[in-house]
Order: C-alpha cells, then sequence, then structure tokens
C-alpha cells in the first residue's frame, strides 16, 4: 500500500515506466505548497488510463518530472448518464458541478430553458471545478462539462435509446404514484433533467411529455431547491439504477 497522500490529474498518458513534465502550477503546489521532495510518491489520474503510483524524479520552481511505478486502480467507467440542469446562481451552478462529478456521471450538460435567467457560463471554469472534485473522491474517469445549448435543440436530436428521468416540480403536490416505467431496459443509457426554479414552460412541458423516453418523476411532497434536487435525483437513480445498487 503505498504512502501517497496527495492525488493529481495530469494531462500525458501513464504506462508503467512513462515519465512526464509538471506544469508550473503543478510544481508550484507540491513543492512550494505541500513541501514535498524529491523521490516523493504521488497518486496521478488523466481519467483515461486509470490511477497510477508515481514518484517525483526532479525538481524545479517552474517544474519537475514524475514516473509512473505502478497502477493503483484501473480505469472505472461511472454509468452512462448526463446530468441536464438549468445553470443558476454561480456558487449553486458549481455545487451541482460538483456534485456529479463524485457521484457518477459520464457528461455534465448546462442547458438554457425558457424561464432560465441569464447567465454568464464558463465551461473551462467548470471544466476545473469537475477536476478537483474527481481529484478528492478517488475517481478515475472525468466527466466532460458540454457547452450551454438551448433545451428545445437538445431535445431535438435526443437518442432514441436514451431514458429521461424528468424531476418535474410541479408533481411536488401531486398524490404518490408508482415509479414510471422507463421506455427502454434498466440498462439504457439515461439522463437526469433538472429545471430552473421557475420551473418548466408550457412548451418545454408539452416537448417532454411527447416524448417517449422522458419519464416524470416527483422528488417528495416538497419543492426543493435546483441544487438539491440535483443532488436528490442524483442519489435515487444511482440506488435504483446505477452502480450504488449493493446499498
Amino acid at each position: 500500500m503505498s504512502e501517497a497522500k496527495i492525488r493529481l490529474y495530469v494531462e500525458h498518458p501513464l504506462a508503467l515506466g512513462q515519465a512526464f513534465p509538471l506544469t508550473s502550477d503543478q510544481a508550484h503546489y507540491l513543492f512550494a505548497v505541500m513541501r514535498q521532495s524529491l523521490g516523493a510518491l504521488l497518486l496521478v489520474f488523466n481519467g483515461r488510463d486509470g490511477e497510477w503510483l508515481c514518484e517525483v524524479l526532479e525538481v524545479g520552481k517552474k517544474g519537475g518530472l514524475v514516473v509512473a511505478k505502478s497502477q493503483t486502480q484501473p480505469l472505472m467507467l461511472p454509468p452512462d448518464l448526463w446530468m441536464l440542469f438549468a445553470p443558476i446562481k454561480k456558487a449553486r451552478t458549481d455545487f451541482i458541478v460538483e456534485n456529479a462529478a463524485e457521484m457518477g456521471v459520464r457528461r455534465i450538460c448546462p442547458v438554457q430553458t425558457q424561464y432560465t435567467n441569464a447567465v454568464r457560463l464558463r465551461e473551462d471554469r467548470l471544466q476545473a471545478h469537475v477536476l478537483e472534485a474527481a481529484e478528492q473522491c478517488g475517481a478515475t474517469f472525468v466527466p466532460q462539462v458540454a457547452e450551454l445549448m438551448p433545451l428545445p435543440k437538445l431535445l431535438a436530436n435526443w437518442p432514441e435509446d436514451r431514458n429521461i428521468l424528468w424531476c418535474d416540480e410541479s408533481l411536488a403536490r401531486a398524490p404518490n404514484q408508482a415509479a414510471p416505467r422507463p421506455s427502454h431496459g434498466l440498462g439504457a443509457p439515461w439522463a437526469i433533467l433538472i429545471g430552473p426554479e421557475g420551473g418548466f414552460s408550457p412548451t418545454e412541458k408539452a416537448r417532454l411529455l411527447a416524448m417517449p423516453q422522458a419519464l416524470p418523476v416527483r422528488l417528495g411532497p416538497r419543492i426543493l431547491r435546483a441544487d438539491t434536487a440535483a443532488v436528490a435525483a442524483l442519489t435515487l437513480w444511482q440506488i435504483r439504477y446505477g452502480d450504488w445498487t449493493g446499498l
């Protein structure tokens, strides 16, 4: 068992004996902030080749050299699940993205709905949050953050075999009902759709109701904030259909 306490994401390929340079930011973090030195061990992953135990070969103020010694985890893909959500306030959007990465999704897709407040979304900043979350939770896969897309455009080209768990807040005060059956098998690809805090427009609801892949669900008897709804929906989906089914 390694004594490595630090975990880093890198862009370089990883294989036994593969050496690769550190960026200036990574070198500053390792050698100035964390006080690591020559021979230090760390865990490294790139989202493709699993996780590797690596050793520092060279130390510098603006760089360094690291070599892969042994694989500690293979690449472990999360379920084929997309997280679709309408962006909200900055910190709460960050919360949704970070938790989606930690809880296990393949792709994160911000969507512009009719009631979405105007936001300036930077995919590169959100992707950085995803990387930090993956580093901290021990994941070996890094989901990609897609560009913001209007919901009608996304649904117009929706894959026939991908179910949508549509979290419809208008059902919060409706009587309890049995969970709807997906149009495709439980092993089929899925997506979770979380709307803005104003809910979905009548036009958007009609479009979703016309799709056989869309399953409208209620998340309890209370209307949840969008970020709370995202975590609740991910938890329920993972337990019922995902890789938490052993609980």
